[in-house]
């Protein structure tokens, strides 16, 4: 008949009495953790808004650049060229540019003019372009920073809250210690010989696995 009124005395693990015994342990710790609103907009790829918003003009400027900076428009020019001076100097009886060959150097003459501002014109299009991405990726740092700070913040925080309970058990500690030893100091004495000696045993592995670790 005791039993059953110490069992129906005694709280259960989920009612409010079996927190309310332990809510002591957590009186002063602040758990107002640093909150961060991510109102950063969406990622955008630069290059791809760069080139929707591309003119005719640049777009030919671009494919002429590229055309002409490959090895296909060297090999076809100079087939074309080595073509001209065979035909004119050796093959033809009526040359339309003989030797020596004025209408090919100005031709070359026209093609280098025209060529050099369109390559401009590409040039300074994918220069304004990297100085777009270069922005892009400023800001995308400058936000990574200032959420890689307020995480920063978040964990010293959790490492303030770990300390003050940390302290509160160490606390609750003593004190159950102290009544132990009132009712049993032979028994208190022991458990705490006990506790030194494990203490003792986990400190002398951190230390061996520090040392395993340092040499590797």
């Amino acid at each position: 008949m005791e039993m059953n009124t110490q069992a129906n005395a005694m709280p259960t693990k989920h009612s409010s009495a079996y927190g309310d015994n332990f809510k002591h342990l957590f009186e002063g710790v602040h758990f107002r953790f640093p909150k961060f609103q991510h109102t950063h907009p969406a990622v955008i790829n630069v290059n791809e808004v760069a080139d929707d918003q591309l003119t005719m003009g640049q777009r030919v400027a671009d494919r002429v650049a590229t055309g002409m900076g490959s090895w296909r428009f060297i090999i076809i020019q100079s087939v074309i060229v080595v073509v001209w001076i065979i035909s004119n100097v050796w093959l033809l009886t009526h040359p339309f540019d003989p030797y020596p060959l004025i209408l090919l150097n100005l031709l070359f003459s026209t093609q280098a003019a025209y060529a050099a501002p369109v390559i401009m014109m590409s040039q300074n299009r994918q220069a304004a372009k990297d100085r777009l991405m270069a922005e892009s990726d400023y800001h995308c740092n400058t936000k990574g920073e200032e959420e890689t700070r307020h995480i920063m913040e978040h964990l010293d925080h959790q490492d303030v809250v770990i300390m003050q309970i940390i302290k509160r058990m160490e606390a609750q500690h003593e004190e159950v210690m102290y009544h132990f030893s009132r009712l049993d100091p032979e028994m208190a004495r022991r458990l705490g010989m006990d506790i030194q000696e494990i203490s003792k045993e986990i400190v002398e592995e951190e230390t061996g696995d520090s040392n395993i670790a340092g040499n590797s």
